[in-house]
């Protein structure tokens, strides 16, 4: 059987079903679109259906291309990634390791050992870490008021550091703070700088920080999974006046975009309109940058925004300049070396530059790594595996 008779069949079936409300799947090589489609309903109980062209937050989608824009300033030697970040963004030197709280609840802080660099940042080893990851990063804000890291005001960029740059891996607003260094650097807001030098050379059209009015009539709602498995409407959206451009994930777009932005990489660096990096910087960024260090399993703070997302001890991931690699084949098919990350919205990527093929996959469910949403990814990943 075809890959668009099984994709279709088993996306079809987990709408029919109810298990998500609307859901796109793309799948392309180096040259074109092998697969892309919509199922489903863009808003649960509504007759809008999911399609190809449905636009939905890709939220944390967005790291990597705030890495891209980037590694393009440090191929310009206007950028590095091994000096101290605060060069950039002052800001950074003022950065404290939070070591508790005194008896009234306070925070004691002190200054890390180590300065934060560029690498800290995109590697998410710079101790930087979302509360949802975090109940000491709740305690924190509750204590001093800061905004909370999908809010958009520049007060959520003074969080403190869980730990000493380069300790560990702890996930975190660390490219929320790249995007500010490119957005001081080149003097234009992030998205801009986006629209401007990666998605004029790659024909991206339906992506931005700013949902258009063209957008906005495409837009699927985001749902909540209820505790007896059901669904519901909400209402979550990015500040659409926030005070600066969230690098770390704050793009709406679409697949057949982000497809786009796959296909770049997948060519290493050459978009349809122009290069947007160099082959050796792509190498570069699919490569484990975190010495020995790997990534531990994701244990949630909250359940409202994350489920836990246990990794395969035998299997380690490692990090490479803004997603995460996988170091041995996986049970879907995906090859070593592979690039993939996700939004917390239960929006999906993967990147094999060993086959030449990437993936997209997009439903619009909190908490992240759904009950549903998850496994009917790596059900489409490993069809999409299975008739190649």
């Amino acid at each position: 059987m075809s890959m668009q008779f099984q994709l279709d069949r088993i996306l079809k079936a987990a709408t029919d079903a109810g298990h998500v409300p609307g859901v796109v799947g793309l799948v392309t090589d180096r040259e074109h679109t092998l697969y892309e489609a919509g199922f489903g309903t863009r808003v649960a109980g509504q007759d809008i259906p999911m399609t190809a062209d449905t636009v939905v937050l890709i939220a944390s989608m967005t790291k990597a291309v705030t890495g891209v824009a980037a590694m393009q300033l440090v191929e310009q030697g206007r950028l590095d990634l091994d000096s101290p970040a605060s060069r950039w963004l002052p800001m950074l030197a003022e950065a404290k390791v939070l070591e508790g709280f005194d008896a009234s609840g306070q925070p004691r802080l002190r200054a890390p050992t180590t300065a934060i660099t560029l690498r800290h940042l995109l590697t998410h080893t710079s101790g930087y870490t979302y509360e949802f990851m975090s109940h000491d990063v709740v305690k924190y804000r509750e204590a001093t008021g800061q905004p909370n890291s999908l809010s958009g005001k520049f007060g959520m960029l003074e969080a403190p550091l869980l730990f000493d740059p380069g300790e560990r891996w702890s996930y975190g607003i660390g490219i929320d703070m790249a995007g500010r260094i490119v957005e001081e650097i080149s003097g234009q807001r992030l998205g801009d700088y986006f629209a401007e030098h990666i998605f004029k050379p790659l024909g991206i059209t339906s992506t931005a920080f700013r949902i258009t009015p063209d957008m906005r009539a495409r837009l699927a709602k985001i749902h909540h999974r209820l505790p007896d498995g059901g669904l519901a409407v909400g209402d979550v959206e990015i500040d659409q006046n926030a005070d600066f451009d969230m690098g770390g994930a704050g793009l709406y777009g679409t697949a057949a975009d982000y497809a786009k932005f796959i296909r770049m990489l997948l060519n290493d660096g050459q978009g349809p309109h122009g290069r947007v990096l160099k082959a050796e910087t792509v190498e570069m960024m699919f490569q484990n940058q975190m010495g020995d260090l790997t990534v531990p399993s994701i244990v949630s703070a909250d359940k409202t925004l994350s489920n836990d997302l246990p990794l395969p001890p035998d299997n380690p991931h490692l990090w490479g300049l803004t997603f995460m690699l996988n170091s041995k084949a996986l049970p879907t098919g995906r090859s070593p070396g592979s690039a993939m990350w996700a939004g917390i919205a239960n929006t999906y990527y993967w990147i094999d530059r060993s086959r030449g093929i990437g993936g997209v996959y997009l439903s619009q469910i909190l908490p992240f790594a759904d009950i549903r949403s998850l496994p009917l990814f790596f059900g489409f990943e490993a069809t999409v595996y299975g008739t190649l």
